[in-house]
């Protein structure tokens, strides 16, 4: 990235949230809020949001956003209180969260795979006033009795017969003219979003609109994103990966996010072609179901410059593909979480041949410090455990006096992952600390051995996970799911003995009939595969 430093925004150090100093970009928007106005103001007629056949502007999403946030008021939400959302890939979430930044309130984006004791968890963690749901996710609404707190459900969609609840246009229909904004720090809460919970209950991490604008300009500076870029948001909106690097990165340069409701290869390629589309960040399972198809290659992709991709290594295989296919696309690996308000490394155009075993290179404003057991930091190169710092990173968990100090120490994020650092700043994650397998006193991580597994020519995907056994302490189980051809468990030893040592090479393979489990941010659900059980 040093040919890129000269492009940077204006740094300067900072103390934010009170007691962490932390280098920041010194020009920023003063809240998300003031960062969509002024995309409005430059660029009131270009298209904004596509959602199927709806094609919305930047001057009627203002129009839509402010009815919104003036309606909440009027309905008597404060500022600071927390309005839950339940809602698919749409325009009403957009709207809904650019409203509520705009009222002073703080969303609280749900995954709409959660069923009805998990929603009921968030709300009564967060108390939540009111909530905006799908209809279709009606059923999994807790009754009112079991979140006394919740003021008010708004639907979006027919009705889909939850007592007491009204339709959303009850809340534009409440609007005021003239409603006078509170005023927003940057340094208040823009969103709750919470983490997946594989270890106890899951967190709210606070994203705050400093945060998230820093993330925002990271994206733009490091993909060099371009005035008017069309972004697909092909992840779920209600997860950082889809609201920060999607949608608030497009508002950020007057770009337009094109929505897609539910990930099908065969539609994304279309509508990808149709939209003619500049940017997208997804796992590395849907670039690999793009190539499958079989026309992939007569799909007009030639606008198609920029493509993330994070929560699992990308194989070489696709990676050679993509850049044989699609010459004027470069590949960037990226790498945060949702308590860094995503990304903390991003991959250098250009550099991922080179750099293939990392996941990029650390960004400017972020600090990541690589400590040993006893929290001393170790020599580049060497492993340990991923501390990061930067403005990116959220000052704490909602009401979770327990979680901030386990998870925050002296300002820094505490990752969970082993990695290194060399001393170019290009970082390597090997695995999550508590998912390391300890096979007979031979360290194994997991990820290289997904790596070797990945290269396999008829493996789409694979995942690996420690299993305990009685004699080893633990042993190497591979998940693996194929695209249509055949080999046997042997076959799969056999290629891994000839590029790994003995002690990780899989003592167990099951074979998937389909994708590996994912949470809606696309990681890996490990917990899910130890539970599968073996033929």
């Amino acid at each position: 990235m040093e040919d890129d430093m000269n492009d940077l925004p204006r740094i300067r150090h900072e103390v934010l949230y009170g007691d962490r100093v932390v280098r920041c970009f010194a020009d920023r928007p003063r809240n998300v809020d003031a960062m969509f106005r002024t995309a409005v103001a430059g660029f009131a007629d270009r298209v904004a949001v596509i959602d199927e056949e709806r094609r919305v502007t930047y001057a009627d999403l203002d129009r839509q956003v402010e009815a919104m946030a003036s309606g909440l008021m009027a309905l008597g939400f404060q500022p600071g209180e927390r309005i839950a959302l339940l809602m698919g890939n749409e325009l009403e979430f957009v709207v809904a969260v650019l409203a509520i930044a705009r009222a002073g309130l703080i969303s609280v984006p749900l995954n709409t795979r959660q069923r009805m004791p998990e929603i009921e968890f968030v709300l009564n963690q967060n108390t939540s006033s009111a909530l905006i749901a799908d209809a279709k996710h009606a059923e999994n609404i807790p009754p009112r009795s079991d979140v006394p707190q919740l003021r008010a459900v708004y639907l979006v969609g027919e009705d889909g017969g939850y007592p007491e609840s009204e339709p959303l246009s009850a809340i534009p229909a409440a609007a005021k003219a003239g409603t006078e904004f509170p005023h927003v720090e940057e340094e208040d809460t823009l969103c709750l979003l919470y983490t997946s919970g594989t270890t106890g209950k899951p967190k709210g991490a606070m994203l705050t609109h400093v945060s998230s604008i820093h993330s925002v300009m990271h994206y733009a500076w490091a993909f060099k994103l371009q005035e008017g870029d069309v972004a697909f948001l092909s992840v779920p909106a209600s997860h950082v990966t889809g609201l920060i690097a999607i949608i608030l990165s497009a508002i950020h340069v007057g770009g337009t996010t094109v929505i897609v409701r539910e990930f099908k290869a065969r539609r994304f390629l279309e509508m990808a072609a149709k939209e003619q589309i500049n940017y997208s960040l997804m796992v590395p399972a849907m670039y690999n179901l793009c190539l499958l198809d079989p026309d992939f290659r007569s799909f007009d992709l030639d606008c198609w410059r920029v493509a993330g991709f994070g929560g699992a290594p990308m194989p070489q295989s696709t990676i050679a593909a993509l850049a044989r296919d699609l010459p004027n696309m470069v590949l960037h690996n990226v790498y945060g979480s949702t308590e860094t308000t995503s990304p903390v490394t991003i991959m250098p155009g250009g550099q991922i041949a080179e750099h293939a075993d990392t996941v990029g290179q650390v960004l400017p404003l972020a600090d990541i410090i690589v400590v040993d057991d006893a929290g001393r930091e170790v020599a580049p190169g060497e492993s340990g455990e991923l501390l990061i710092g930067g403005p990116m990173v959220v000052p704490g968990y909602w009401e979770n006096p327990e979680g901030n100090a386990k998870g925050f120490t002296g300002g820094y994020w505490v990752s969970g992952d082993i990695g290194s650092k060399d001393e170019n700043g290009f970082v390597r994650v090997f695995d999550r600390k508590k998912d390391m397998i300890n096979r007979a006193g031979f360290k194994v991580y997991c990820i290289e051995v997904e790596d070797v597994l990945a290269s396999h020519s008829l493996v789409v995907e694979a995942a690996v996970v420690g299993v305990p056994d009685d004699v080893l302490g633990e042993r190497v189980h591979a998940y693996i799911f194929l695209d249509g051809n055949q080999v046997d468990a042997d076959e799969i030893k056999n290629y891994c003995s000839a590029r790994l040592s003995d002690y990780k090479v899989p003592d167990l393979v099951t074979f998937l009939d389909g994708p590996l489990p994912r949470n809606a941010n696309g990681k890996v659900l490990k917990n899910v595969l130890r539970d599968i059980k073996t033929a």
